[in-house]
């Protein structure tokens, strides 16, 4: 059925100009999109042209947009309603992800005839397959259940004739480098490629250079730009009262939804005890927890069931959450694009959000590296009642400069001094060298 009535009240003019199809103009509009970020004004008429993409955006830019509008107005093109055949897939790191791809790709084929299924982990896979044999033209899965089912003869990648990755530099660091480049030998080789990150590495580079044929680059932020509607703020902390200092916040901070990061499972599960210990409801994710659990987390916290959800750098890739207030990271990330990622879970969409980063005398200068990388510089504050006790670490005093050097001139004294030495010290080598 054909639908071109745009909803009352709602314009789409930022959209119009990429030439959608009327139907997925129409979903726009109801799901009140208004104005095209900086992605997707880059990535959507070049997408349209069948060129294949390299993007780098950082989380809460609409970089989902960004590929999935020009992929539905490519396939509403071909495909058939008695005759549904894989025409696209689009690879994810995360279940938590590939539920928001399925979402946004759901939102905005609401009218056209397009349907999509999810494979990944976590759930059964004979309820995938029989989806897959009733028909489906996209397919949004994680790496390794695809290569199962690819193994297994499940499904048939033989009409392909767009992939898309997703969050692209997660799943090599996740180890998926093999089961990416045989998902890729299984697809026709004449098919759009669009790969997405945080930032364009090199590990990405070599992978886009494999497999992508003269891709536009969009790089419309990278990992130093800073998110004008995040305010940062750090406390340095005793290792041993991270813990007490966490619910303190919580309790001073006064919001809803608190999102605390932590590096290791472990740490979530005895900061979860913790928080239920002292009565505040919270939730949790990481990579131990069943799909169930996960999806039951996710779901309590959105709908404010609960106050705090503590979790996982990887187990959050992906996570949506609309206005979230605050992000605290408990532990510090080793690598500035997951702080990069912590942080991209607020101040998504134009609204505010904060982050605050919690210091042990062990952080100190790994929190000035990230400053450095992203351009930040953030107070470090002692909350009154956690006075440091531990012992802090040396710093090395930065030595004055001499006037002569503030200027750019040379220290002649300092050089003489300098070429006398060395010139001595070759004399003795000299010397050294007859005797022997």
């Amino acid at each position: 059925m054909f639908y071109n009535v745009i909803p009352q009240g709602h314009t789409i003019k930022a959209f119009e100009k990429f030439n959608l199809h009327p139907n997925i103009l129409k979903a726009i509009a109801n799901e009140k999109y208004e104005n095209a970020t900086a992605i997707q004004n880059k990535v959507i008429p070049a997408a349209m042209k069948g060129a294949d993409v390299l993007g780098a955006s950082k989380s809460g830019t609409g970089k989902t947009a960004a590929f999935v509008l020009p992929l539905l107005n490519k396939l509403q093109k071909v495909v058939k309603k008695d005759e549904k055949v894989v025409r696209a897939l689009i690879i994810v790191p995360t279940i938590e992800l590939a539920d928001q791809v399925s979402r946004t790709i759901v939102s905005f084929s609401k009218y056209l005839d397009i349907q999509t299924v999810k494979v990944q982990g976590g759930s059964k896979k004979i309820d995938q397959i029989q989806r897959i044999k009733q028909g489906v033209d996209i397919v949004v899965a994680t790496p390794g259940r695809l290569q199962d089912f690819i193994n297994d003869k499940k499904i048939n990648l033989e009409h392909v004739n767009t992939v898309i990755l997703d969050e692209a530099d997660t799943m090599l660091d996740l180890g998926f480098l093999a089961e990416i480049k045989n998902i890729l030998k299984a697809c026709p080789s004449q098919k759009q490629m669009m790969c997405f990150s945080a930032t364009i590495s090199q590990n990405i580079k070599k992978l886009a250079k494999e497999f992508l044929r003269d891709p536009a680059i969009v790089e419309v932020s990278n990992r130093r730009d800073v998110v004008n509607m995040i305010k940062h703020r750090a406390y340095k902390v005793d290792k041993k009262r991270k813990a007490e200092l966490a619910l303190k916040l919580v309790k001073d901070l006064g919001v809803g939804q608190v999102l605390i990061f932590v590096n290791k499972k472990e740490t979530a599960d005895k900061l979860f005890e913790y928080f239920k210990s002292h009565e505040i409801w919270t939730t949790i994710l990481h990579g131990d927890i069943k799909r169930g659990g996960r999806a039951k987390a996710l779901t309590l916290f959105k709908g404010g069931k609960s106050q705090v959800l503590i979790a996982t750098d990887i187990a959050a890739r992906g996570i949506d959450i609309p206005e979230l207030p605050m992000v605290i990271n408990y532990d510090l990330p080793e690598l500035t694009d997951d702080f990069t990622h912590r942080v991209g879970r607020t101040g998504r969409a134009n609204h505010k959000g904060g982050v605050i980063t919690l210091l042990t005398i062990h952080d100190y200068n790994a929190f000035s590296t990230i400053e450095k990388h992203l351009k930040l510089n953030v107070k470090r504050d002692i909350m009154p009642g956690f006075e440091i006790t531990d012992k802090q670490p040396r710093q090395a005093r930065p030595r004055k400069k001499k006037l002569s050097e503030k200027k750019g001139k040379i220290d002649y004294d300092k050089k003489r001094r300098y070429t006398y030495a060395a010139h001595k010290k070759k004399k003795e080598e000299r010397k050294g060298i007859k005797k022997k």
